[in-house]
């Protein structure tokens, strides 16, 4: 492309190549490319996010019970106990298990070593078991 007066002009844009499904045809996508986070959520993070979820299905009436969610998700009973006892901890504790970062190795909490914390009765001991075995 020109000018009226002779001089070429530079257009410069950002563009990837995307591609829509499994086996789809490439196509032009204008901007950056996007960033994929390194690492996976942490599972203790997952079922935090699960725990409140479910807390508030069964809140609503969506969900009868807790066993309900038991049967509709295929697990035991203590499964879904140990789960929702995350709801037992501190506001803020519950905040932090959801902010941990990605992890690309071992997970760096277990949802085994969360369930004493969770049945500490205050949350100011609950502030402390924390600090004491986690991170």
């Amino acid at each position: 492309m020109s000018a009226a007066n002779g001089e070429a002009f530079t257009f410069e844009i950002d563009v990837h190549l995307d591609r829509v499904g499994h086996g789809a045809r490439q196509t032009l996508v204008p901007g950056p490319v996007p960033v994929v986070p390194v690492g996976r959520v942490p599972k203790v993070t997952r079922w935090m996010a699960l725990a409140i979820r479910c807390d508030e299905l069964v809140r609503t009436g969506v969900v009868g019970s807790y066993r309900d969610l038991a049967d509709l998700a295929g697990v035991t009973r203590a499964r879904v106990t140990q789960v929702m006892n995350l709801l037992h901890l501190a506001p803020d504790l519950q905040e932090a298990l959801l902010d941990l970062p990605r992890v690309t190795g071992r997970e760096p909490v277990l949802l085994r070593d969360l369930q004493p914390i969770a049945m500490a009765l205050e949350w100011r001991k609950q502030r402390k078991m924390w600090g004491n075995r986690l991170y």
